[in-house]
């Protein structure tokens, strides 16, 4: 069922706004979406592949009659659309491109079609955000409470599309191969949750993970969280995530953050409209994962503790420990000086902000070239099978 509280937010929302004055139009589209076109050539069987979904979307638009509604039907939709590549992939559909496409396909419909009331842009808005948030999983966190062992694992959407626009990401693949798994360890019950989240550097300025995370913490409702990106040549897990930003790479709006190795930027934190706007923490922070048991997972792939990292005075070396990293300043963490380094370091900065004892950690994964379902399968069992291995240090 879709989190009735997140409706309920939405609807307080639309509320409040309907004291402003509405004027019909359309939404212009962004990058991201504006790829659609293209991919929809390239790839009709891959874009298309939940076209009905988005075709009632476009229906329930035209017949709406009020806001309030209208934004719950949203929600509704994008709910529908992340169940549907949950299933799609537990039932051996093994490509995560499909839920990145159609979501797109869908806020290009709410931006653009017609409502069936004079709907005002920041209306479109909120029914965008409705979509967007609720076809990446953030509403359909729900554990059992007859369950032990609650663990979040969150994946990426694909990235670097211009350099390809069939380019699959197996961490979002692991995502929706993850969602509600429930698995046996040592006489209790696992089960895994999962969401999706996008590679853009807006979002995480404007405390995406933050957001998602610190009602888990909060309330200590959590026993482990895994992030996990595409990586290198085999898997990683990053000892020492780094502050800083340093990639010259854009994210999936084509945006630059103007960083690099010689001139790293701290990412901002809720907009930057917390003390200078930065986000604050120190500039290196270390992961908590039982790695030793990660590592012990026989697969294709070897796994490394990766305690690589570049600073501004001693370049890239490896770490021998955290207290070694004091005094420097983080170029790029064992993550890199991308938004995979970034996630990692916001949840452990984060937690520790909470002092909680929790295992957390990023897992960066073999990279495939374009789509690759076979490898990417393969990749999917081994992280399953480190993450089961890992809960056995609970």
């Amino acid at each position: 069922m879709i989190n009735r509280n997140a409706l309920l937010m939405l609807s307080t929302v639309v509320f409040f706004a309907l004291s402003h004055t509405a004027t019909a139009g359309q939404l212009p589209k962004n990058i991201e979406e504006m790829r659609v076109s293209k991919a929809g050539q390239t790839l009709p069987h891959v874009v298309n592949r939940y076209q009905a979904i988005n075709e009632t979307l476009e229906v329930k638009l035209q017949q709406a009659t009020d806001e309030l509604s209208v934004t719950e039907m949203a929600a509704q939709q994008g709910h529908r659309l992340w169940q549907q590549a949950v299933r799609d992939v537990q039932s051996g559909h093994d490509d995560d491109r499909s839920l990145y496409w159609s979501r797109l396909g869908m806020r290009n419909t709410l931006k653009q079609d017609r409502a069936g009331f004079n709907i005002a842009d920041w209306q479109r808005e909120i029914l965008v955000n409705a979509v967007e948030k609720s076809s990446r999983g953030f509403s359909d966190i729900e554990f059992d409470p007859n369950t032990h062992i609650h663990i979040l694992v969150t994946g990426f959407d694909p990235f670097f599309l211009d350099r390809n626009i069939g380019q699959s990401n197996p961490s979002g693949l692991a995502a929706l191969a993850l969602d509600g798994y429930r698995f046996n360890v040592n006489g209790k019950v696992a089960q895994i949750e999962t969401v999706m989240i996008p590679v853009r550097f807006n979002d995480f300025d404007n405390g995406i993970i933050e957001s998602l995370l610190t009602p888990f913490y909060r309330n200590n409702s959590l026993d482990m969280l895994f992030t996990i990106s595409m990586g290198r040549d085999n898997f990683d897990i990053e000892r020492f995530p780094g502050r800083n930003r340093s990639a010259d790479a854009p994210d999936n709006l084509n945006v630059l953050t103007g960083a690099s190795h010689r001139n790293p930027k701290a990412p901002l934190f809720n907009g930057g409209t917390s003390n200078d706007g930065k986000l604050n923490g120190p500039e290196f922070v270390q992961f908590s994962l039982p790695v030793e048991q990660m590592q012990a997972v026989k697969g294709r792939w070897t796994v490394k503790d990766n305690r690589q990292v570049r600073s501004l005075s001693r370049g890239q070396f490896t770490a021998s420990s955290l207290a070694e990293l004091q005094n420097e300043i983080s170029v790029e963490g064992s993550g890199g000086g991308y938004l995979s380094n970034e996630i990692s370091y916001r949840s452990i900065l984060l937690r520790d902000q909470f002092n909680l004892n929790l295992p957390v950690g990023h897992i960066h994964t073999p990279r495939v070239k374009g789509y690759d379902a076979q490898t990417e399968a393969e990749i999917v069992e081994q992280i399953k099978a480190m993450i089961a291995a890992a809960a056995t240090s609970l």
